[in-house]
């Protein structure tokens, strides 16, 4: 696969809300489980622009449960667990998986 039918994809749209109540669409490129605990790669999803590989901003979330189990996206606080993390996207990237 080369870049041009990377980006030609089609990925799932989530659609995430901040801490003002702001609703901010992404386009979810990989889900990565990593120690029993999942990890979302998303970029912000704009349909008027095409994504320009060098200037795509990647987010890496943690999946956490609520209190009734349900799912949430959480910032990823540990400094060794983020590396693990993102080492892991990285090593996606550059494979032939992706």
């Amino acid at each position: 696969m080369n870049d041009e039918e990377l980006f030609e994809e089609e990925f799932p749209i989530l659609i995430l809300v901040d801490e003002e109540g702001v609703e901010h669409d992404f386009e979810m490129l990989a889900e990565l489980e990593i120690d029993d605990e999942k990890y979302r790669v998303l970029v912000p999803f704009d349909e008027e622009e095409e994504m320009d590989e060098d200037e795509v901003e990647v987010v890496i979330l943690k999946v956490v449960l609520d209190e009734e189990g349900n799912e949430l996206l959480s910032d990823i606080e540990d400094d060794e667990e983020w590396e693990k993390v993102a080492d892991a996207w990285q090593e996606l990237v550059e494979s032939e998986d992706f």
